[in-house]
């Protein structure tokens, strides 16, 4: 068997990749379990003006440091472990002054809207979902996120929607569906994938 045993997960904004991730997390254990966010490796554009950091495209794969975390995944797969950024958004940059140390694990969920639309980041992935739920949803679950926890407006929310997040969705997020091993309809609400979905995993590490 191949350690660790890695599950990505992608999907739409607001699709509910989390809530499957977390659900995951919850029912394997988190002693045998790591969650890397893929958007804690957005790269660190601390060095823009505020504007500047506001027309920044970041849902084109471009905007993430994905080589870098290729590269934990292959230093956990070696046993060791590995620093992971802190990335901020409500300042568009990263905390320099602090990581989130993740432990090699025998499973390790990485998590994101672009995880399969990556070719390297593909490949070191055994359990490929796509959770897919209605354009609507997402955008309103997206909108409440934004102003709620990450301080925005709802005029530049849904400027990013229009300008960026729906386009790069048609282009990028979308087509990575047909590399899914396991499309999710309705995320973490769905018993019956995750349930086969935790069946496998427990069959890999029996």
């Amino acid at each position: 068997m191949k350690t660790p045993v890695i599950i990505g997960i992608a999907g739409g904004t607001g699709s509910g990749k989390t809530t499957v991730a977390r659900a995951i997390y919850d029912r394997v254990g988190k002693d045998r379990i790591e969650w890397i966010s893929h958007d804690s490796y957005y790269r660190n554009f601390d060095g823009y003006s505020p504007e500047q950091r506001h027309q920044i495209n970041f849902d084109h794969p471009d905007s993430l440091e994905t080589e870098l975390l290729v590269r934990h995944l292959d230093v956990l797969a070696k046993g060791s472990s590995v620093e992971v950024p802190v990335y901020e958004f409500a300042t568009h940059s990263r905390n320099l002054e602090k990581t989130q140390r993740v432990e090699p694990r025998k499973v390790v969920i990485v998590e994101g809207i672009l995880v399969l639309a990556e070719p390297e980041l593909r490949k070191r992935i055994d359990i490929k979902l796509f959770v897919d739920t209605p354009p609507d949803i997402r955008f309103l679950r997206r909108l409440t996120r934004d102003i709620e926890s990450r301080g925005r407006s709802l005029k530049s929310v849904i400027d990013q929607y229009l300008t960026t997040v729906r386009p790069m969705h048609e282009e990028f997020v979308e087509p990575s569906k047909r590399h899914a091993d396991l499309i999710i309809p309705e995320g973490g609400e769905n018993q019956v994938a995750l349930d086969a979905i935790i069946s496998r995993v427990e069959h890999l590490l029996a």
